[in-house]
């Protein structure tokens, strides 16, 4: 029986802790930093900082499979996209991919680049929509990932992967929405229409960790996403914060974030990972020096990250894995 294995990516990235030595080991060296985001922003104005091409070509080794509704929640479709290797020996583990963007914008294709890379490597890939704000309001995005979950778990079959368990990846907002996923037992951030997979691993790219600080109380992606001020509504927050949902079962998580994070401070990497480590908790955290929030578009640093990636995915779902 194959292992069970899918890979929904929600990636926190961020530096050393436990186990981290060998995970970083031989990784493309973080190149030089800035002193702030707006240097950095000048620097990739100017064309200092090579970029990902996030318009890459999907490989003929690779099927795509676009659009498919997986949901439908007050009649409003979702749709996912899945890459899955043609020739795979056995079916591989898949790895969900969720956007970022604040949770009021973005959309499912801004994640192609990685879903193609990965797959290239052997995995199953997807990418997922959810509903934004602020015409949704919290759980809708989070139940939508984990609907998508089910989804996934329901029809590896029919697509060729093993959809039993899973690892998370996200940025930003996708970010937050894969620790919580991975994170949260509560069930009123669950899918009505089925039962998630066991998550193997998250991987967390500057997410949010937790919405109750007082810079989150006043940003307005995060009063938009909740939907009322924190005055009103500070349980909610609480409930919407990953940080809040951790204990001692929780999956080894991965955490890239740049101490220069214009929207994001790194504070919130810095505290989920001491607290990561006082429950015992495997976890890796790679803090960026001197690199701001969407760090991962610059290539130096995407390598990285890949490269980080890719041997993280080697410890919770390695591609050759197989139970008799």
């Amino acid at each position: 029986m194959v292992v069970a294995r899918v890979v929904l990516m929600i990636v926190l990235l961020a530096g050393s802790s436990i186990y981290a030595d060998d995970l970083f080991e031989g990784a493309p060296p973080v190149p030089p930093g800035y002193d702030d985001y707006r240097q950095a922003q000048a620097a990739v104005l100017s064309g200092a900082v090579p970029m990902v091409n996030m318009s890459a070509p999907v490989p003929e080794t690779i099927a795509a499979h676009k659009d498919i509704e997986y949901a439908a929640p007050d009649g409003h479709p979702l749709k996912i996209d899945l890459y899955v290797p043609k020739d795979a020996a056995i079916p591989p583990p898949v790895l969900l991919f969720i956007h970022g963007g604040g949770w009021e914008k973005g959309k499912k294709e801004d994640y192609a680049f990685y879903n193609i890379e990965f797959a290239k490597l052997g995995y199953a890939t997807a990418s997922v929509q959810y509903r934004l704000s602020p015409e949704h309001h919290f759980p809708a995005a989070i139940q939508d990932v984990e609907c998508a979950m089910a989804w996934l778990k329901d029809h590896g079959n029919q697509y060729g992967f093993d959809g039993d368990e899973m690892v998370l990846l996200g940025g930003s907002a996708g970010g937050h929405l894969a620790l919580l996923a991975a994170y949260s037992q509560d069930p009123a951030m669950g899918c009505a229409e089925g039962a998630a997979p066991h998550v193997r691993g998250v991987v967390n790219l500057y997410g949010v960790v937790d919405c109750t600080t007082p810079l989150a109380q006043e940003a307005r992606q995060v009063n938009n996403f909740i939907g009322q001020p924190y005055s009103k509504a500070a349980e909610v927050y609480a409930q919407a914060s990953p940080l809040h949902h951790l204990d001692a079962n929780d999956p080894p998580t991965l955490t890239f974030h740049g101490t220069i994070d214009e929207l994001v401070p790194v504070s919130q990497a810095d505290t989920l990972h001491e607290q990561l480590d006082a429950l015992g908790v495997a976890n890796y955290y790679d803090r960026i020096e001197g690199w701001p929030h969407t760090m991962d578009l610059a290539r130096p640093i995407n390598d990285r990250c890949r490269y980080v990636v890719e041997r993280f995915l080697q410890t919770r779902l390695p591609l050759d894995q197989i139970a008799e």
